[in-house]
């Protein structure tokens, strides 16, 4: 049987993805990643992966099994918005990555990796999907994480550009505010709705920045939010479809209100809204996105045709078969 690798598969993406991976079995499913003394370890617990390995054996482990890996998923990175530390940041995201993709290419392996909506930065420039090195070398991402994503985006456009890819199948997908089952070891960088909705169901009033844009009344701030189990099943199509390359937006294409994700919340537990709108640290105001949305006429264009969970419905699987279950885990 053929081998996948999942780089951080014991997070939120990965697990989500190893899970799903594991309920096909038609591979053996390896994870590299960390656990530390959090309780990420959880997010496995109930997923016989075939191995675990560490980060610091990986290219060991990698050139011992070449002949039996099939894909790469590599969706390991530092994925704080507000990590200081850009030098470890772009030792995490920018330079394992890149020997990653060389590894990959020099032994002709496929390669999925994450890339983020956090490289579009304010958005002025669009939330375009494009390779094309012009675009991508205008976007401002506003984080050393965006910034780290956008130096990794332009390093595989400028190979493919150059005709030194030879990596048989490459995918980046920037994945816009993704939600759902085991993002809880993610403390503060949790998504907005896991945030939030542990508040309504202690049957309390929610609390959600207020906006500091006369554009957007409190609440009103927008998102391009998807439900973890969407991005999964694209990253299954890709696996199924190795014929598609590119770098690809993995959002709902629509943008919705955080008053839309409160009232989501509170209607999956059958409680009218109550939210509260609280002061933003002053840390964020500056750099706050106020809006995001992301263009998946590529995706479509590609042949990924599932459509996407709504708000409402993703909440609601989330809340009732997660949240309010003696077990949280997937």
């Amino acid at each position: 049987m053929k081998t996948i690798l999942v780089t951080g598969g014991g997070g939120f993406l990965g697990s989500n993805l190893v899970a799903a991976l594991l309920e096909r079995d038609t591979h053996n499913v390896v994870v590299c990643d960390t656990f530390g003394t959090s309780e990420k370890w959880r997010n496995l617990s109930k997923h016989h992966v075939f191995e675990i390995i560490e980060p610091e054996h990986m290219f060991e482990w990698m050139e011992v099994n070449r002949h039996h890996i099939d894909m790469i998923y590599h969706m390991g990175s530092i994925s704080s918005t507000l990590e200081k530390d850009v030098d470890l940041i772009l030792k995490n995201n920018f330079a394992l990555s890149l020997k990653i993709w060389r590894w990959c290419n020099a032994r002709q392996v496929r390669l999925v990796y994450a890339s983020s909506s956090a490289t579009y930065g304010d958005g002025s420039n669009g939330f375009e999907d494009s390779t094309d090195l012009n675009y991508l070398k205008k976007l401002k991402p506003m984080s050393g994480y965006g910034w780290s994503k956008q130096l990794f985006d332009t390093h595989v456009a400028g190979a493919v550009a150059r005709g030194e890819c030879a990596v048989p199948q490459w995918v980046g997908l920037k994945f816009f505010n993704t939600y759902g089952p085991n993002e809880y070891h993610k403390e503060d960088q949790r998504s907005v709705i896991a945030k939030i909705a542990p508040q309504a169901i202690q049957g309390a009033a929610v609390r959600m920045f207020r906006s500091y844009n006369p554009k957007y009344a409190d609440g009103e701030q927008m998102r391009d939010v998807v439900y973890v189990k969407d991005s999964v099943r694209v990253m299954l199509w890709c696996l199924d479809n190795s014929n598609v390359s590119g770098l690809f937006n993995i959002g709902t294409g629509k943008a919705r209100s955080y008053n839309d994700m409160a009232k989501a919340i509170f209607a999956a537990i059958g409680r009218e809204p109550k939210i509260n709108y609280i002061d933003m640290p002053e840390d964020l105001v500056a750099n706050y996105q106020y809006f995001t949305e992301g263009n998946i006429s590529k995706l479509r264009a590609a042949g990924y045709d599932q459509p996407f969970t709504s708000i409402e419905d993703g909440v609601r699987d989330f809340v009732q078969n997660y949240l309010l279950k003696s077990d949280i885990y997937l």
